[in-house]
């Protein structure tokens, strides 16, 4: 992998990740772009203690544009977009409506790929571990940041996820703060060591599910399958059978196998409803440790957190979508349609041949 770091014509950081040693990074962004000037702010909410992002600046960020005007697409001639070169491996850059920024954090778009038709699923092995690469790269770099907690890697695919633009990618949420979704699995963990003394809760939960019919794909290095308690019609978590707190713990096998394992459950996903189905809308979620000494957490460190993708989608049949209605969002108790265990079958009913 060759990194090549550059700026956009407004300052914000723009980084090539290119299979090639040879590639030459030198375009420049001719747009007129003044500094982009945000208005993120964070606030805690005193009912729940957690965090809520204001960010009114994002009212203005595109919105489905046609495809002959994207911004993720390559730069061609006078049609000038984010990324100023012609073609592109993979390209990382600071969002131009980021949700966090300065004290309160960084956010970045991760485009995976110049070809605006694609989606992930379509992307050959060797690029998805590039991906995966800059996903690690990412992460420690944002992890030195003074503002930065937490580093979220994450993709929506799909206009009903609320994507508003097609091309495929992803983006990183780097939080100044330890996020609610992950506070909580440290309490658990941390009163699972207690009650256990000292047994790791992810060590038990990989094993517990291992032991059941739920396992969707399991190889020599990872483990996909659907939760006991799934929350989302078709949900599975990847899990590397090393414990690690996070991307940068993964070694190199682990690593080689990634790419094969995440095509093929994404590619399992479109094949959910059936042939002819538009592609499955879904959100795939990397959970990673904070980064910290986590002292709220009673005695839990860093290195009792494990590493895992989350992978679900909102569909919950052909043509209907679950909806987080009352009860989800009111009093956020999840009612799902579909036995975690049919949900488990189907999705190895669809391996690829």
């Amino acid at each position: 992998m060759k990194k090549t770091s550059t700026r956009l014509a407004d300052g914000r950081e723009l980084i090539y990740y290119d299979l090639r040693d040879d590639a030459v990074r030198d375009a420049v962004d001719r747009r007129p772009l003044e500094r982009t000037v945000t208005t993120s702010e964070v606030r805690r909410d005193p009912l729940l203690g957690d965090a809520v992002a204001v960010a009114s600046h994002r009212q203005g960020r595109t919105y489905h544009p046609p495809a002959d005007e994207c911004p993720l697409c390559p730069s061609q001639g006078e049609r000038l977009s984010e990324i100023p070169d012609a073609s592109y491996d993979v390209v990382v850059f600071e969002n131009r409506f980021p949700s966090l920024a300065g004290d309160s954090g960084r956010c970045e778009v991760v485009c995976f790929t110049s070809d605006h038709e694609a989606s992930f699923a379509d992307l050959t092995e060797e690029q998805a571990r590039l991906v995966l690469d800059a996903w690690t790269d990412r992460t420690s770099e944002l992890s030195h940041l003074p503002s930065v907690e937490q580093v979220f890697c994450f993709e929506n695919r799909g206009a009903e996820i609320g994507v508003t633009l097609g091309h495929p990618h992803g983006q990183i949420y780097a939080y100044p703060f330890t996020t609610p979704r992950t506070a909580l699995m440290l309490r658990q963990a941390a009163a699972h060591k207690d009650a256990t003394g000292g047994e790791n809760f992810f060590d038990a939960v990989l094993e517990r599910e291992l032991a059941e019919d739920r396992v969707v794909l399991a190889t020599e290095h990872w483990v996909a399958f659907v939760p006991y308690a799934a929350h989302w019609p078709y949900e599975v978590h990847l899990y590397p059978r090393r414990r690690v707190p996070d991307l940068l713990g993964l070694d190199e096998a682990a690593r080689t196998e990634f790419p094969e394992v995440y095509l093929e459950l994404l590619r399992r996903f479109d094949r959910i409803f059936g042939p002819g189905e538009p592609p499955t809308p879904y959100i795939a979620a990397w959970h990673q440790a904070p980064f910290g000494q986590l002292e709220e957490f009673d005695g839990v460190s860093r290195d009792d957190f494990a590493l895992h993708l989350e992978l679900f989608t909102i569909r919950r049949t052909s043509g209907k979508l679950k909806f987080l209605a009352g009860s989800e969002s009111g009093m956020g108790v999840f009612i799902n349609d579909v036995p975690p265990e049919r949900a488990a079958e189907r999705l190895r009913e669809v391996a690829s041949s």
